[in-house]
């Protein structure tokens, strides 16, 4: 376990978009281990977790929580 993960989140809504952003990375990685994706898939796997990097930055900095350990 790495030692983000191990750390407190002080805010529910910003686990839960971190939660969606690990998803998306996740999802993204493993479609491209398991094989070769077309240009428009890993484009939209690409966009997906952008738009999970930037919900949670949003969140972030609008609502001033962040991880606490």
């Amino acid at each position: 376990m790495s030692l983000l993960a191990t750390l407190a989140i002080s805010c529910p809504e910003h686990a839960r978009l971190e939660s969606e952003f690990i998803e998306a990375r996740d999802r993204m990685r493993g479609l491209i281990r398991l094989r070769s994706l077309s240009p428009a898939e890993e484009r939209q796997l690409a966009v997906r977790v952008a738009m999970a990097i930037a919900r949670l930055k949003e969140h972030a900095a609008g609502h001033g929580c962040e991880r606490q350990g």
